[in-house]
């Protein structure tokens, strides 16, 4: 993995099934570490997920097997391919945008309640999608849902099955069996009172999850975060006590009694009981429809004030670097799976005042993408995969996330779109990857 990584680092792009070319690291799962990827026939840009055929819990080929059987599923990233190269499992997906931990992050960790229940219709739908489909996810966090991205920018995905379990056969629908004295899986943080207590975990926990997430949103933070011990069975013990010692009103203090009610909804729901996902989609449609909120899909990240000064933008550098720090490691592996990352380094301050906008990254998209009306730019470029041909042209139809929706539909003002063309990798045949993985 070391020598993958070095390889990675002297920008040596590495062919996967003679089908694929890795780039850089972007990111990390619960299991394994994950690469941007170009398909070599279609130039379409991946996300490839490897893991060590030796680690101790070898869990990616699971995890392809999972995507497979979902598919056709809305919100589950299109799987590519999955197999064995030399002494590494690897699957390959569909490239998605930041995750909601990561826009959470840039919208200074706070959401905005209109945000909060247009993402809770699509988060309880997914859920509701793989549990008809005789699957929970057992990791429900924030980091593990992904805006997609162009045509789909607007759209949730759900990612990450790597602890996902059948709850019931397929074909008889038989639930498993209630049992107890199991071992937390997931994050501790979002688990529900009962994953804490060991008891096994049915569709009823990944919908208490779900809970916490959205009072994570509104609040910006949840009662037993921060905690300190000796280690971390001590912190699972003591993030367990404050959560069941927390009423469920201390825990939704200050927010609509739609929150406290889905709370009490889910520990509610018996062990192989369905949870009612159109009672707990109409509450929080109820409450969308009293505050006059509409389902126009815009969210607090694609109304975000841009920066407007150079310290302000040195502070949002700095933001980003925290985020996703410049040698792309993620802190504590716990960072959304196919999160676009910086590459190059961020454009100066001055851009601001040119006609001319290079879209490169994170920060230049976010900060500099929508200001481009104040600043009269003719010209605008962005990385040549996000155009597509028309009768003018090349025209912009989408930016690299999500983050830029809202400036994403084509100005009249900017005459000028040329794509950024990345140097050519170095094209390295497949009798060459095995030797170079195991040097």
């Amino acid at each position: 993995m070391e020598c993958l990584q070095l390889q990675i680092m002297e920008n040596k792009r590495i062919r996967i099934a003679n089908k694929f070319l890795m780039g850089r690291k972007i990111g990390s799962g619960s299991f394994g570490e994950i690469y941007l990827g170009t398909n070599i026939s279609t130039q379409e840009e991946v996300a490839i997920k490897i893991e060590d055929v030796n680690a101790k819990f070898p869990q990616l080929m699971i995890e392809a097997k999972v995507y497979k059987l979902l598919q056709d599923v809305c919100g589950i990233p299109s799987l590519k391919w999955a197999g064995k190269e030399g002494e590494f499992n690897i699957m390959v997906l569909q490239l998605l945008g930041p995750s909601l931990e990561d826009l959470f992050n840039y919208c200074d960790r706070k959401f905005s309640l209109k945000t909060v229940l247009q993402l809770a219709d699509q988060l309880i739908t997914r859920l509701e999608s793989i549990h008809a489909r005789c699957f929970i996810h057992r990791d429900i966090k924030p980091d593990n849902f992904l805006m997609g991205l162009g045509a789909q920018g607007n759209q949730l995905f759900l990612i990450d099955f790597g602890l996902a379990k059948r709850y019931c056969d397929k074909r008889t629908k038989n639930h498993i069996p209630y049992r107890e004295k199991k071992n937390l899986t997931g994050t501790a943080r979002y688990a529900s009172i009962n994953t804490h207590m060991g008891i096994e975990q049915s569709r009823r926990d990944d919908m208490e999850s779900l809970g916490y997430v959205l009072v994570y949103f509104l609040r910006g933070s949840l009662p037993w975060q921060g905690l300190k011990a000796g280690t971390k069975r001590q912190k699972y013990e003591r993030i367990s006590e404050k959560k069941m010692s927390t009423t469920i009103n201390e825990l939704c203090q200050g927010l609509s009694i739609e929150f406290s009610n889905y709370v009490v909804m889910c520990r509610s729901i018996r062990f192989d009981d369905a949870p009612d996902y159109n009672l707990m989609k109409h509450s929080f449609r109820q409450l969308m429809s009293q505050n006059q909120f509409l389902y126009d899909h815009i969210y607090d990240w694609n109304i975000q004030q841009p920066k407007n000064t150079a310290s302000e933008l040195q502070s949002v550098q700095q933001q980003q670097q925290m985020v996703f720090p410049m040698n792309n490691q993620l802190s504590g592996g716990s960072g959304s799976a196919n999160i676009i990352m910086s590459q190059p380094p961020l454009q100066s301050a001055d851009l601001l005042t040119k006609t001319n906008l290079v879209v490169h990254n994170f920060v230049d998209s976010c900060s500099l993408g929508a200001k481009h009306k104040q600043h009269q730019l003719q010209k605008m470029q962005l990385p040549n995969s996000r155009f597509s041909n028309t009768q003018n042209g090349q025209k912009m139809t989408s930016f690299i996330d999500s983050l830029q929706m809202g400036a994403a539909n084509v100005q009249p003002e900017i005459q000028n779109w040329p794509p950024i063309r990345p140097p050519p990798p170095q094209n390295l045949g497949p009798s060459t990857l095995l030797n170079q993985w195991r040097t």
